[in-house]
């Protein structure tokens, strides 16, 4: 009777090719496209007038990435034990009647980001590995942008949302974060870093390099994500690119491992000097930018926008990286400077 119950069991299910697939956000080994759509309409909507540096809408930003990361079961990791990290930012005059000093900008529980007051907002959290005795990676990427500049304006529109810069590598961050939290918990621990205040000077890293959560020698790589949304003319279709490649032996390792990354083709443009990367790499972490950039003409204008954004380039760059990282988490791989190319005291970016 039993083999006779198994035996129409098995009749009456479908066969595996017909049974339908697992969702696609539940997918390990790939991207989801609607959830990175979804990470860009709301970081790069109307509604965030545009994040700008050390504003209420960066830390709506903040807030927004803080959730979802805490959806995920990624752990919180800022200096004050909580996933938001209100950090010094750029000082200017404040109108009358706002307390002012530098308490004012660093007390714990301060909660509203202000250029008033001199802040920014970021965000941290971590996946912590098997082996806490292994180095860690970063990933990281800048939540805020320019904001709403009136005299600026494009045909009547003066918000600038930066959909690519850089709510593309705040999606792609958070998609990494959500994947590798879906699988199996890796060896070495992963932090996740959303930078504020990038645009006006770089704030948020700052702070973080001087409050890390770990010390800066145990994390082994950090690669920031910057404006990956726009496909790129001189690489391959759906393939992302890092800035300073012949430094490290990081970016040929990531390739050979299946990541859709090649060489910087603008090495004249001193990219690798021009992201939080750089805070990070003159500390002597080996880090890197990973882009996509294409000198497109939208670069800090207000149509860097939703209607611009190549999702399916984001999709598949984004997938292409997911393997990679989890050997590197995995994996005893330790990325290092190329002899003479680790910047040192004194180093001026070129």
């Amino acid at each position: 009777m039993k083999l006779l119950l198994a035996l129409l069991t098995a009749a009456l299910l479908p066969p595996p090719a017909a049974r339908p697939a697992p969702p696609p956000q539940l997918n390990p080994n790939a991207a989801c496209r609607r959830c990175i759509q979804a990470y860009e309409n709301f970081l790069a909507s109307d509604a965030l007038k545009g994040r700008g540096s050390g504003t209420r809408d960066e830390l709506l930003a903040a807030t927004y990435v803080a959730s979802e990361l805490e959806s995920y079961g990624i752990a919180p990791a800022a200096a004050d034990g909580g996933f938001i990290e209100i950090a010094p930012g750029r000082r200017v005059s404040p109108p009358p009647g706002i307390v002012q000093g530098p308490a004012a900008a660093i007390l714990p529980g301060f909660a509203l980001p202000s250029p008033n007051l001199g802040t920014t907002a970021s965000v941290v959290g971590v996946l912590r590995g098997r082996d806490p005795q292994a180095r860690a990676l970063l990933l990281t990427a800048h939540l805020d942008h320019l904001g709403v500049i009136p005299d600026r304006a494009l045909d009547g529109d003066d918000i600038f949302n930066g959909a690519d810069d850089d709510a593309s590598g705040c999606s792609a961050v958070l998609e990494l974060a959500r994947v590798l939290a879906l699988g199996p918990r890796p060896r070495r621990t992963v932090y996740f870093a959303f930078f504020g205040s990038e645009e006006d000077g770089g704030y948020g890293a700052r702070y973080f390099t001087q409050h890390p959560p770990v010390p800066l020698h145990d994390f082994f790589a950090n690669l920031e994500f910057e404006m990956i949304g726009w496909p790129d003319a001189k690489v391959p279709p759906h393939t992302l690119w890092l800035t300073g490649w012949s430094r490290s032996n990081l970016g040929p390792h990531l390739a050979a491992e299946g990541a859709k990354l090649v060489a910087d083709p603008h090495p004249a443009q001193g990219f690798f000097c021009r992201s939080d990367n750089i805070q990070l790499a003159e500390d002597g972490v080996v880090a890197q930018t990973i882009s996509s950039f294409g000198m497109q003409p939208m670069y800090h204008r207000p149509n860097d926008d939703l209607a611009h954004l190549d999702v399916g380039l984001m999709t598949a760059s984004i997938t292409s990286m997911i393997r990679p990282i989890r050997n590197l988490l995995n994996g005893r791989f330790a990325p290092a400077w190329n002899a003479g190319m680790a910047p040192q005291p004194g180093f001026r970016c070129r």
